[in-house]
């Protein structure tokens, strides 16, 4: 069954009086468990693709259904309130909070949940186990080089038991180990749990790793290839 199902998805914006056409079209389904990379040039849409799918972003026309819900359909609050529940974020940059240790940052979204903080800290302590950084849980990002805080981050992101996570770039600032560690730990995190990850890259060798590509130009689905890894 499909989590993810993007209808007939157009994206205007007019933030200069001239619009841009940034998603002209697009269909699209995800299901569970899914490995899928979102690929193509600069100014291509992908980005913007990644942001409807992940709630952040809402399309001009069409419709975007996460295990039925419309998200359309839902008010600002209600909106904020369903990612917290349903969708886990990687991003580029990391988004860590400085001020808090890696132990604290993947609990954040927890606490953010209403979790008690018994509960919250056995489990953030489990996932950071999982992820191979729970030696430095009481580091803040500072003191963590880019590849252990990715991992943080996908710690915080995998905590909250999302639906599926979104990766946007998630390995542009790392180096070639830190990236292979990163992609390595994703996949046992897809396989063990079946974690949905969608990622938006440019990084061939994230493509290497996805079991699905869809390539995206001019705001269109131009191909989407599946693969047997």
């Amino acid at each position: 069954m499909s989590i993810i199902q993007a209808k007939n998805i157009y994206k205007v914006y007019n933030e200069t009086n001239v619009p841009v056409n940034a998603l002209n079209g697009v269909d699209l389904e995800i299901e569970k468990g899914e490995f899928t990379a979102i690929v193509g040039p600069s100014g291509s849409g992908k980005t913007t693709l990644l942001n409807i799918i992940g709630g952040l972003d809402l399309p001009t026309e069409g419709d975007i259904y996460i295990e039925g819900t419309n998200l359309k359909s839902l008010s600002s609050r209600k909106l904020i309130d369903f990612r917290l529940h349903n969708i886990g974020f990687v991003f580029q940059a990391y988004n860590l909070i400085p001020v808090l240790t890696a132990m604290e940052n993947t609990e954040f979204i927890l606490e953010l949940q209403g979790v008690p903080k018994k509960d919250r800290e056995k489990r953030a302590m489990e996932i950071l186990e999982t992820v191979d950084i729970a030696d430095k849980k009481d580091h803040k990002p500072g003191q963590l080089s880019g590849g252990q805080q990715q991992r943080v981050a996908v710690a915080r992101a995998l905590a909250s038991q999302p639906k599926y996570i979104i990766a946007d770039e998630p390995t542009a600032n790392l180096d070639s180990k830190s990236t292979e560690e990163l992609l390595t730990l994703m996949k046992k995190m897809n396989q063990k749990f079946q974690t949905t990850f969608i990622f938006a890259t440019h990084d061939q060798r994230v493509m290497d790793k996805a079991l699905r590509i869809v390539t995206i130009d001019d705001g269109k689905i131009v191909s989407d290839t599946q693969f047997e890894r």
